[in-house]
């Protein structure tokens, strides 16, 4: 561990050597230089000190992405403090449990997150500040109050002349302290906030350095779209892409595939991080229907021109995705069979990542390259990873893993802590694979039962389902993924339905109530499409858990 640098050295050198480069901007808006991140950063710094901030405090950032929202959350690490990110999209209810579950001092908010929330739910903050203009919408400080109100006086007299590379000097961390808290759900039930050391950031850049870092020349720009309060996206396309010196564009609206396609045609990004969804929309509706077509499949069969018309496909399929990517990372959920082999077949460079939270997220991966169909790579660097089974290369056992990348646990939660990390250190991922003899694992089906939104947001169904099995009517329920849609699939109470006397008309209507009622606590990801009635129980296990596998369709 003594070997592992401070992280904290390579974004402060990140800093002084892009100094009056581009640095981040919210797309069709601002640009930050890296001089005006510094600038920004050592006034927080400022901020913090003078309003009782120490070292190892919680500061909670809760928006959706923007150069605001990363100048804050860099600000935290390089001042000592801990981070903790929280989904813009959770209801007021599951931000009130994560702010005080994780004893934040300060919680920074979005513009719409500040219209949401109560203050008063939140006892032990001491001030809310708004993200878009870093003004304090709450105070319960005197020196809080004091230090915002005279921030530019305290910055002119700290620094009277002028704010220069020289005086960037930042915290230097030790690799086992605490650097953030990622909660990976909201609910008060089912919340867990994942404590990541400084290691796990420096293992996980250093390993996408030492894969990617080569083609990815300064200043190269970077489309930012997966949300950055999960670790794939606050990892992959930000915490790297800055301590590069890239340039990172944030869109600041729901990533729909439309506004992804724009953005990218118009910036040019060089690596582009995202989730299966957007990618196959994006594929089936501007590139499918345009070289699927019967003209382009008999030249693609005819040998003397199949590797010309393979490439000519390729360059075009490129320039919709800018021009200038090295290569497309999807991860969060495997690619679809279908849109997979077409990459592949026309030599697209395409890979696929698989990770976790609890490993910030990186587990597996590898360059386009290198990838094997139907694959998500190969073990990162600084990572053990093993397949619980006897014939790991034919018979599908747990990903369990070790390494500088795992967590050090489960905040305040030692019982699920010791669920997940063995005594020997092994973290047990829950997921099902095979691993070949060179290494690379393929994804054979989830013993978690986690689903992804179509903008990479982490769906727990039993949260759902534990709200939907207390309403009227309903016996058990379990919701599934249909496409980009949440589906959940009933048995009624059978009972109560013959005591009300109730026909199938009554009961669906029964249900759509159910689900509008349902949907309106939920935050927008989580919303259920659709109530489908099941005539006979679930099948179960001995332990009277449903076997969700025999449900699941197009996860």
């Amino acid at each position: 561990m003594d070997l592992i640098p401070s992280f904290n050295t390579y974004i402060e050198r990140a800093i002084v050597d892009n100094w009056d480069n581009d640095a981040l901007t919210d797309y069709k808006g601002a640009t930050l230089q890296y001089h005006d991140v510094a600038r920004k950063i050592e006034k927080l710094h400022i901020l913090f000190a003078n309003s009782g901030v120490g070292q190892g405090d919680k500061i909670a950032l809760c928006g959706r992405n923007s150069s605001n929202w990363a100048v804050t959350f860099l600000a935290t690490l390089t001042y000592g403090a801990v981070a903790v990110p929280i989904q813009h999209e959770f209801t007021p209810d599951q931000i009130y449990n994560i702010v005080n579950h994780s004893d934040a001092k300060l919680l920074f908010v979005g513009d719409v997150v500040a219209t949401q929330i109560e203050p008063a739910q939140m006892p032990g903050i001491e001030g809310v500040v708004y993200l878009p203009d870093f003004s304090l919408t709450t105070s319960r400080s005197e020196r809080l109050t004091y230090a915002r109100e005279h921030l530019n006086e305290l910055f002119g007299s700290k620094y009277p002349k002028f704010f220069r590379k020289e005086h960037v000097k930042y915290y230097h961390d030790s690799a086992e302290e605490v650097a953030l808290i990622n909660y990976t759900s909201g609910t008060t039930g089912f919340s867990k906030g994942v404590v990541l050391p400084y290691r796990a950031l420096w293992s996980n850049f250093d390993f996408l350095q030492s894969l990617m870092g080569r083609h990815i020349s300064r200043g190269s720009s970077v489309v930012s779209f997966l949300p950055m309060a999960h670790m794939y996206g606050l990892m992959d396309d930000f915490i790297f892409q800055f301590c590069l010196g890239s340039h990172i564009y944030f869109l600041t609206r729901i990533p729909s595939p439309t506004l992804v396609a724009e953005a990218c045609a118009e910036i040019h990004p060089r690596i582009i991080c995202s989730v299966p969804l957007v990618i196959e929309k994006i594929v089936r509706k501007k590139i499918f229907p345009e070289f699927q077509t019967s003209k382009v499949k008999l030249l693609m069969n005819m040998p003397l021109l199949r590797a010309k018309v393979r490439e000519r496909i390729c360059e075009q399929v490129k320039a919709i995705f800018g021009g200038n990517v090295y290569q497309v990372v999807v991860g969060g959920a495997s690619l679809s069979r279908e849109v997979e082999e077409f990459f592949l077949n026309i030599g697209f460079p395409i890979t696929v990542a698989y990770g976790t939270t609890e490993t910030a997220p990186m587990i597996t991966m590898c360059d386009w390259h290198d990838l094997v169909s139907g694959s998500c790579g190969t073990p990162a660097t600084h990572m053990e990873v093993r397949i619980a089974s006897d014939d790991p290369e034919h018979v599908p056992g747990e990903i369990i893993t070790r390494g500088l990348n795992v967590m050090h646990g489960y905040y305040k939660n030692e019982q699920a802590t010791r669920a997940v990390i063995d005594d020997e250190g092994w973290f047990h991922t829950g997921d099902l694979a095979t691993m070949t003899p060179d290494g690379h694992v393929f994804i054979r089906g989830r013993i978690k039962n986690m689903l992804l939104g179509a903008n990479g947001q982490n769906v727990y169904p039993e949260e759902i389902e534990d709200k939907l099995n207390s309403m009227a009517l309903v016996g058990e329920s379990l919701v599934v993924q249909r496409g980009d849609k949440l589906v959940a699939l009933v048995h009624p109470d059978t009972d109560e339905v013959k005591a009300m006397g109730f026909d199938q008309a009554d009961l669906e209507g029964v249900m759509e109530q159910n689900r509008t009622a349902l949907n309106a606590i939920l935050p927008h990801f989580c919303k259920l499409a659709a109530i489908q009635l099941q005539e006979h129980e679930f099948e179960k296990t001995p332990k009277k858990s449903i076997k969700r596998y025999k449900y699941q369709q197009s996860i």
